[in-house]
C-alpha cells in the first residue's frame, strides 16, 4: 500500500466503549499499513486497556482523543460514514462498499472514515457531518434482524478493501477539497443568513441544524469556493441588516 493513502485515511471511532473492539480495530489498521486513529469520547476512551491487543500498541500510542466529531474531522475533506442501514431513514448517498472504495481513491484530501458505537451506530446528528454513507453487503436472512458487524471487524473489512483497490488506476482529482473545519465556518454563515432573511422563522422544519449541515456538504465546496461563498453569504447579512436597519 502506498504511503500516500496511509497518510490521507483516518479511522474515527465515535463513542466507542468496549477497549477490545477499540484493539481490534487498531490491531487492523496496524495490518494493513493505516496508522492515525482518532476516538470520540465524552469520556476518557479506555485505550490503555486496549494496548492489550496484539500489534495494536504502535497505532494506538499515536492514537488522538476528541470530545466532539467536528473537531475530530475539522482537517478532512471528505467524511465517509459507515452504516448498516436496517429500517433507517438515510438523507445522504448510499454506496455498497466496493464503490465507496473506488470514490476514496479519488478523493486527494484526508479522509475521515467513521464507525460508530457497537450497540447504536452512528446518531442522526453525527450522520449529519458526512459527505456520504458506505455500507458492507451482507447477506440478509428473513427470520433475524439486519445484520450487522462488529466493530473491529468492520474496520478491517473497509481498510482491507481499500488495500485491496490500491493498484486501480484512477485519476486524483485537481480540485483542491475544503477541509471540514472550512466547511462548518461556511454553515455558521450560512445559518446566520437564514435567520437574518426569516427563513427559519417561516420554514422552521426546514432549517434545523443537520438539514442545513447535509445541504451544504451536498454543495460539494472545493477550497476555491469557500472564501467566495462566505464573501457572498456576509454581504447578503449585511445587506438585510442595513435594510432592516434603514427601515426602523
Amino acid at each position: 500500500m502506498s504511503q500516500n493513502l496511509a497518510d490521507r485515511i483516518v479511522v474515527v471511532l465515535v463513542r466507542a466503549r468496549n477497549p477490545n473492539n477499540i484493539g481490534a480495530a487498531a490491531r487492523a489498521m496496524h495490518d494493513f499499513g493505516f496508522r492515525h486513529l482518532r476516538v470520540v469520547s465524552d469520556y476518557a476512551p479506555p485505550l490503555e486497556s486496549a494496548r492489550s491487543a496484539i500489534d495494536a500498541n504502535e497505532v494506538l500510542s499515536t492514537a488522538e482523543t476528541f470530545s466532539s466529531l467536528a473537531d475530530a474531522i475539522a482537517d478532512c475533506t471528505l467524511v465517509a460514514g459507515t452504516t448498516a442501514v436496517g429500517e433507517r431513514a438515510l438523507e445522504h448517498p448510499l454506496h455498497p462498499l466496493p464503490e465507496a472504495s473506488k470514490k476514496i481513491h479519488l478523493e486527494s484530501g484526508r479522509i475521515a472514515l467513521l464507525f460508530g458505537s457497537e450497540k447504536t451506530g452512528l446518531s442522526n446528528e453525527e450522520l449529519s457531518h458526512c459527505h456520504w454513507l458506505l455500507t458492507i453487503p451482507m447477506q440478509q436472512y428473513e427470520s433475524m434482524r439486519h445484520p450487522s458487524m462488529n466493530l473491529g471487524q468492520a474496520v478491517a473489512v473497509c481498510l482491507y478493501e481499500l488495500v485491496r483497490d490500491e493498484d486501480l488506476s484512477l485519476e486524483i482529482g485537481t480540485r483542491d477539497p475544503a477541509r471540514a473545519e472550512e466547511i462548518a465556518r461556511f454553515t455558521k454563515i450560512f445559518e446566520q443568513m437564514l435567520v437574518a432573511s426569516e427563513y427559519t422563522r417561516r420554514h422552521p422544519s426546514n432549517a434545523t441544524e443537520e438539514q442545513v449541515r447535509r445541504l451544504v456538504l451536498r454543495m460539494g465546496l472545493n477550497a476555491a469556493d469557500v472564501p467566495v461563498w462566505m464573501g457572498i453569504v456576509r454581504q447578503i447579512v449585511w445587506k438585510i441588516g442595513r435594510s432592516s436597519t434603514e427601515e426602523s
